[in-house]
């Protein structure tokens, strides 16, 4: 058996793709009261609006060094929430939860601030044009089988007279 000598340094270099870093921060923001949602701009949002998306990654840019994280993200707040406390609420998960799982130190957290809804309009306009069409079907494939029943309910009631 042939033993390595233990002073023998290993070579190498951990990095971190950009899109890792995103997955962080995003899952890391998810349960911040008052935030709702991180948005990804016009067209992620016309996505949004056609299918279900729970990509964390969206409207979460990201500078990624050999020792630190630039972050850059556009948020929709809820309304009444006090956006300077919302901020760094974020700043503050953000570098935590980046330092905690990488090491890196994010160095710049940028929030805009793209919009204010309540909760209600948050959670009426996040339905998508996927989940109306389901919703669709389903209620016509329940009115389909209401009917089906009705007609078999006089079907057999013709049957027996």
């Amino acid at each position: 058996m042939t033993q390595t000598n233990s002073n023998q340094k290993i070579k190498g270099e951990l990095k971190y793709d950009s899109k890792v870093i995103q997955k962080i921060i995003g899952i890391a923001l998810s349960d911040i009261k008052g935030l709702l949602t991180v948005d990804g701009g016009f067209f992620s949002n016309l996505t949004d609006k056609i299918v279900n998306n729970n990509d964390v990654t969206t409207g979460v840019n990201v500078e990624v060094g050999k020792t630190q994280v630039a972050v850059d993200i556009d948020i929709v707040a809820e309304y009444g929430v006090q956006i300077t406390k919302l901020y760094d609420q974020i700043k503050e998960k953000i570098y935590n939860k980046v330092k905690e799982m990488t090491g890196l130190d994010t160095v710049e957290v940028n929030v805009t601030v793209v919009d204010i809804k309540t909760q209600e309009q948050h959670q009426k306009d996040s339905v998508s044009l996927q989940d109306r069409i389901t919703g669709v079907t389903k209620d016509t494939k329940e009115k389909i089988d209401d009917q089906k029943d009705r007609n078999q309910t006089e079907a057999k009631e013709d049957r027996v007279k």
